[in-house]
């Protein structure tokens, strides 16, 4: 017998704000600790597993396709700090990496700092959140999470006798930042929404309650700790959606009072590094796509600065990074990523040489403020991830390591390219597309569609091998670079939030029906995958153009817009009033209930979907997808695959460990060739897949 969907009993909730009545028939699932809602959860589960039973040898082929094109036994290049290299290596069979160092000159023996493994082991879920070198070199700070809540608990480690001081702290939140002495440590914690908001500091061996030296009261920012390249200052950060402050320690003094740098101002974001009598500060101060300005040390507002790089309409100033000769600004122009060389020494800036246009920039270790060189890791949707160090004064890149596709991968044997596609009200989104050499263009190529598009962040063209399992059978991979993100600067972002968070919606259906008019792929070929802001996008456009795509997946999707942006008790709602608006006016009330997912749902045919959740979630809370996904089965009219899969041991990320992610992977391509009609053309990988069985 089929196994039937869990039907969720209805149970009417009743509130009213602007003077109307709203019923949530499906409100009872957010009490985590009844019997009922776990019982609900295990049963969307066991239906899900129940479904996907026939595909479990494609499962296990995908995992095994997928684990062998990667090299378990890796490192990293190591990176110079002081008289040490630092570096972190992975091992076959091991899913956690482990921590390391040698010394640089002479070379010496590997010293291990931290085993993330024997951290790990025996626990469902680990998850490694900061973890910083005391700048003597001697003690390792570090915090991890045992449940995926994002509530983490400190230790510290002492190098030399390879074990944990008595100093434990719990819980804390992201960021740790050292003093110069070795012995002072900053870091934050949470308030009962689990929004950061203090910052405390913490002298080693102390029984004492630690001291807390800023706090911030104002529910719409967060506080974050770090530490200028120079190491003279300890940065006490504040910042909300469109505001930011910083607050200044002076590293070497243990007892610092914060100093406030330049007092915050509506609408103005700033960030800072240090260089002797200066700080480099990046702005949006009369500046739409930011500026760089030096203001001088003991300046109280930014206009005491001078200016060092422009605003410019074309371009957007994403970062800088300081040294003691020069400084490196990561740019975006017309959507393409790049870095620029500021030297100090009045010589013309420059541009860094990169091997493609469109191409993906990361983060890389430069911990040295006196380094010659610039680190970053560079990809694009064809090009294994490779670390560049890029040697300044010879202007020449230097490959430290680019990351291994086992079997072999040759880049020219697939095709990227940009396109665009033409919106609703006329404006060109930009798409990064690859695939295979040689398809053609005669709408029969499966296809999947991402995107994110919320928040200014950018969904980079980078390369992963796990998409040479989709590409290498005939799929197009696209990202639709949509209005919400800022791939077109900041004004890319303001035009896909608040009042004008459809646009993003319908830039992302303009997409689809650009890759389908022009031959890519067709509307029963198409699935469509975006994860939390972008699980909202999988769920509006599903509402709107449902015949448009054959298969959904929305991961932790945050559909529930209108219900949790009211709830002002849960993480994250008073901090999001910023970009999403705030529902207690009647204008953004109205303008959210337009778009929200779960309040759109409608008796309609629906593509098949999957759906996934985690139980710990302080990000987007188990239930939105959960009371979705029962609101689906009671007014959805087709017979398509509706799946829920709660992660029950995790949070936001998903399960921890890089087997487990891999399997989650595979699960999902199972359900994509699957839905999709794709048989699975087994490729026997040259090198056998290690890994868990």
């Amino acid at each position: 017998m089929k196994p039937r969907p869990p039907a969720a009993r209805r149970r009417a909730a009743r509130s009213s704000i602007h003077g109307r009545e709203r019923r949530d028939d499906y409100a009872w699932l957010r009490d985590r600790d009844a019997p009922e809602v776990r019982e609900h959860l295990e049963a969307e589960n066991a239906y899900t597993e129940a479904m996907m039973r026939h595909t479990e040898e494609l499962q296990e082929a995908l995992y095994a396709e997928m684990l062998a094109r990667i090299r378990e036994d890796d490192s990293s290049p190591p990176a110079r700090d002081g008289a040490y290299e630092y570096y972190l290596r992975t091992e076959r069979g091991r899913a956690y990496p482990i921590y390391c160092r040698r010394r640089a000159s002479p070379p010496g023996a590997e010293e291990i700092l931290l085993d993330v493994n024997a951290l790990a082991a025996g626990r469902e879920f680990f998850r490694l959140g900061d973890l910083e070198v005391s700048p003597d070199h001697r003690l390792l700070a570090y915090s991890y999470d045992t449940e995926g809540g994002e509530d983490f608990t400190l230790v510290i480690r002492d190098l030399d006798a390879g074990e944990l001081l008595a100093d434990r702290i719990a819980p804390i939140y992201y960021s740790l930042a050292w003093g110069a002495d070795g012995r002072t440590l900053y870091y934050t914690t949470a308030d009962a929404a689990h929004r950061p908001c203090r910052v405390h500091r913490h002298r080693l061996g102390s029984r004492a309650g630690d001291e807390v030296v800023f706090e911030e009261p104002d529910e719409r920012y967060f506080v974050s700790v770090g530490v200028t390249r120079s190491r003279e200052y300890v940065l006490v950060t504040s910042g909300s959606a469109t505001s930011s402050e910083v607050h200044l320690l002076e590293s070497r003094d243990p007892a610092a009072v914060p100093r406030l740098f330049v007092a915050r101002r509506q609408g103005v974001e700033y960030d800072l590094d240090h260089r002797g009598d200066r700080f480099y500060v990046r702005t949006n101060l009369d500046a739409k796509n930011f500026r760089v300005l030096a203001v001088p040390l003991g300046a109280t507002a930014l206009a005491d600065g001078a200016e060092i790089l422009p605003h410019r309409e074309d371009v957007t100033v994403e970062g800088i990074d300081v040294f003691r000769d020069r400084i490196i600004v990561r740019e975006r122009k017309a959507g393409f990523a790049r870095l620029a060389v500021l030297p100090f020494d009045g010589s013309a800036p420059h541009l860094v040489p990169l091997p493609e246009t469109v191409c993906s920039l990361g983060s890389a270790p430069n911990p040295e403020f006196d380094s010659p060189d610039y680190r970053f890791s560079y990809s694009s949707l064809v090009t294994p991830w490779t670390t560049f160090d890029y040697d300044v004064a010879r202007r020449r890149l230097v490959t430290r390591k680019r990351e291994e596709v086992v079997g072999g991968h040759e880049p020219a044997n697939y095709m990227t390219r940009r396109l665009e596609a033409s919106s609703a009200d006329g404006v060109a989104v930009p798409v990064s597309i690859v695939h295979r050499q040689g398809i053609e263009l005669d709408g029969s190529n499966p296809c999947l569609l991402y995107a994110y598009g919320a928040y200014g962040i950018t969904v980079e063209p980078s390369f992963s091998s796990l998409n040479l399992t989709l590409l290498d059978r005939g799929f197009v991979f696209a990202i639709a670079h949509v209005r919400g993100g800022a791939a077109l600067g900041e004004t890319w972002h303001d035009a896909g939030k608040m009042l004008a968070k459809r646009n993003t919606f319908s830039d992302f259906i303009a997409v689809a029906e650009h890759l389908i008019a022009t031959g890519y792929t067709s509307s029963d070929r198409l699935a469509v995958r975006g994860g939390s802001a972008g699980g909202l996008l999988m769920g509006a456009v599903a509402n709107l153009r449902p015949d448009l795509f054959r298969v959904v997946i929305a991961h932790v999707p945050f559909v529930d817009v209108v219900n949790s942006m009211l709830d002002d008790s849960i993480p994250l709602t008073v901090t999001e009033y910023e970009e999403w608006g705030d529902p207690r006016v009647e204008e953004h009330f109205d303008y959210m209930l337009s778009y929200s997912p779960y309040d759109n749902v409608a008796p309609a045919s629906y593509p098949h979907i999957l759906v996934t959740a985690g139980i710990h979630d302080p990000r987007v809370q188990y239930w939105e997808p959960a009371k979705w996904v029962a609101k689906l089965r009671a007014l959805k009219t087709d017979d398509n695959l509706l799946l829920l899969k709660t992660n029950l041991s995790a949070g936001h990320t998903g399960p921890s460990g890089r087997y487990a992610y891999l399997r989650e992977r595979a699960f999902e391509y199972a359900f994509l060739f699957d839905r999709l009609g794709i048989a699975f053309r087994r490729a026997a990988p040259p090198v056998a897949g290690g890994g868990p069985s």
